[in-house]
């Protein structure tokens, strides 16, 4: 069973933590004008950064892993027993799946893509970012790293080179 558990955990940190790093930027436009500054791009950066930096020592590491895991676990524990049967396990996963359908579907309708669109922009997923944003490849991502990856897909997304980002 405590193989289920940690099992469990590394799944969803895994998950959670990949779509964390690739989602940054999506959100950006605060205003509401479907124009992304960069500077919004950038305070959309810093606000994940600091929401997935759960330990608060300014990298993304295996000891933020280690502390989202143990926030998983507490909450996929709902009867509070320390241990995941199952069926919290199960309950987990389907809420799980339907959060990410309702955002993917949200998302979608927000963007005006298809569902087949969709598919082919998830194939890849977040964890290519990983090691592109770990420059100095020590298995760390610090706030300036991440922020130099935001800038970059930044600067490849803005075509006109106006630092700004919109449909057109």
């Amino acid at each position: 069973m405590k193989k289920l558990s940690v099992y469990a955990g590394v799944m969803l940190l895994s998950v959670t933590s990949a779509a964390a790093l690739h989602a940054a930027p999506v959100k950006a436009a605060s205003d509401g004008n479907h124009i992304i500054t960069k500077a919004e791009a950038m305070a959309a950066a810093d606000a994940r950064f600091a929401k997935i930096d759960v330990n608060g020592d300014g990298t993304l590491n295996a000891a933020d892993r280690i502390a989202m895991m143990a926030k998983l676990f507490v909450m996929m524990d709902s009867d509070k027993n320390g241990a995941i049967s199952q069926s919290e396990f199960m309950a987990a996963h389907e809420a799980g799946v339907e959060r990410r359908a309702d955002r993917r579907e949200r998302r979608m309708e927000r963007i005006g893509a298809s569902m087949r669109e969709a598919r082919q922009r998830g194939r890849f997923g977040g964890m290519a970012m990983v090691p592109r944003a770990d420059t100095n490849r020590d298995k760390a991502v610090s706030q300036a790293e991440y922020r130099a990856a935001i800038d970059a897909r930044f600067t490849k997304a803005d075509a006109n080179q106006d630092d700004s980002i919109s449909i057109e």
